[in-house]
């Protein structure tokens, strides 16, 4: 799960995307890029491992010159990635392309083996963006003998959507001739578009992983982009969009649970009114339990919005008794498990005097692997409090994520072979209380009634590609592990 922008015809494009990047730093910590167009024709790029706000010197953004860009941060899913892996990645043939990406190609190595032995393409990491890069270079020269046209493109993008399996939202550049950005046939990674009126007339525009980046750059009118749809955008602003390969729309739930930023809309649905409903129908599955408890505290801050409903519905006080050091990346998204446990005693710590004494109700965003919140539990009673209650906005993760997240091996999920009265045993809470994926969903449809179901594979087994069987998550997971050594 990474974040990306794109933006077209705006006087100020390198500006734009490093304030973009540092609006959506939440959705990837691992590296940086940012590349821009000129008006010769000439990339200009910088990318690094590191924090937006220290990949990027004074001296790296006044060369990203050009009205024409993209940018990226990065999340890994495989290891801690190096600079190899940091997007944008480059093609020089045809025309010369740039790309990054949100997503998780499903048939990676098999497509990685056919573009070295058929296409005679040399990929140089194993980053996804490269495979979607290579194979649309590919599709795109079959079809540009004569000049690069926007049916030609669009042909291309549908190939691209046919041939790579899995989830994925891409924005890229071809030099000289404009911005692209196409979709996943299901829809599961998300891809909003702005626009803005420049002072000549003309049309800028900006494409994100979230709305948050347009908003707060002052473009409007957002809309989404749609299941398998191409997007063209000229060097003038001219809009071309066309669904060239659309399927079922399945968004991913998770952003809603823990991705997105509350300010943000994904698929014209908010996410802090999504939140609000997940707590309020987790205050019903609390109440069924009869527990008695004196305070509701949530593990900041993506569950903060839901633990607040959760606590209005049970009549409860709403206390924030864990302190966040905002100086601490998302340990989620942090890569590989020591590194995630040792920063959770950095990046939290207890206020006592909410704890002391009382029967605290926990709410967390949900429980991956479950180390995180056995330490959120003992740091509770380690602050005195008499009984600790746990809730999760989420329900059980039992099945590996192939589409981006990084859960993607079956061992490392504590609700794989678990029930819930033995996780409640090795969190050592009080009690344990997890949110129905059918109330998920509901809260998810509330905002949008067109999205008939979202992609909650890692819930309940179900993948929405219909491609991922045991044999292509055991690859994935071998994969996986053997990537890390």
């Amino acid at each position: 799960m990474c974040g990306f922008i794109g933006i077209a015809n705006s006087s100020a494009a390198g500006a734009e995307l490093y304030d973009g990047l540092v609006a959506i730093q939440h959705r990837g910590q691992d590296a940086a890029g940012i590349l821009t167009v000129d008006s010769e024709g000439h990339f200009h790029g910088h990318k690094d491992a590191g924090l937006v706000r220290d990949v990027f010197r004074a001296d790296h953004l006044a060369r990203a010159i050009g009205r024409l860009g993209i940018a990226h941060v990065r999340y890994p899913t495989v290891g801690a990635g190096g600079p190899e892996d940091a997007q944008p990645f480059v093609t020089q043939y045809p025309f010369g392309i740039a790309m990054v990406h949100n997503g998780n190609v499903t048939n990676y190595e098999p497509l990685a083996v056919e573009l070295k032995e058929k296409e005679r393409r040399w990929l140089e990491s194993r980053c996804d963006v490269e495979v979607i890069l290579q194979v649309f270079a590919a599709e795109l020269a079959d079809r540009t003998p004569d000049g690069f046209t926007l049916e030609a493109y669009q042909a291309a993008v549908g190939a691209v959507l046919r041939r790579v399996h899995g989830a994925y939202s891409v924005v890229g550049v071809i030099n000289g001739k404009g911005l692209f950005a196409f979709r996943d046939p299901h829809g599961i990674k998300p891809i909003v578009m702005g626009k803005r009126t420049n002072e000549d007339g003309s049309t800028a525009w900006c494409v994100a992983s979230e709305s948050v980046v347009p908003d707060l750059l002052g473009y409007d009118e957002l809309v989404d982009v749609l299941p398998g749809e191409a997007i063209w955008i000229t060097p003038e602003g001219e809009l071309h969009r066309k669904v060239v390969h659309g399927l079922e729309h399945r968004p991913c739930v998770f952003e809603h649970v823990y991705f997105a930023r509350p300010d943000s809309f994904l698929d014209n649905v908010s996410v802090y009114k999504t939140r609000l409903r997940m707590g309020e129908a987790l205050a019903e599955t609390v109440q069924a339990r009869g527990w008695e408890v004196d305070v509701v505290i949530p593990v900041p801050e993506s569950s903060c919005t839901a633990a607040l409903a959760l606590a209005q519905s049970l009549g409860k006080p709403y206390r924030e008794g864990f302190v966040k050091n905002r100086y601490i990346g998302r340990t989620f998204i942090m890569p590989g498990q020591e590194v995630r446990t040792r920063s959770v005693r950095h990046k939290l710590n207890a206020i006592e005097l909410e704890f002391k004494d009382k029967d605290v109700l926990i709410v967390d965003d949900s429980i991956v692997r479950g180390t995180t919140s056995r330490k959120i539990v003992a740091m509770a009673r380690d602050a005195g409090a008499r009984r600790v209650y746990f809730a999760s906005c989420a329900p059980p993760i039992a099945h590996p994520c192939v589409y981006g997240i990084d859960m993607s091996t079956r061992g490392e999920l504590i609700a794989r072979e678990r029930s819930v009265e033995e996780i409640r045993e090795h969190l050592k809470a009080d009690g344990l209380v997890y949110q129905e994926l059918d109330d998920l969903v509901a809260a998810t449809r509330a905002g949008n009634p067109n999205i008939e179901d979202t992609c909650h594979a890692c819930f309940s087994g179900r993948y929405p590609t219909r491609d991922v069987d045991d044999s292509v998550l055991a690859r994935i997971e071998t994969e996986r592990l053997g990537h890390q050594g």
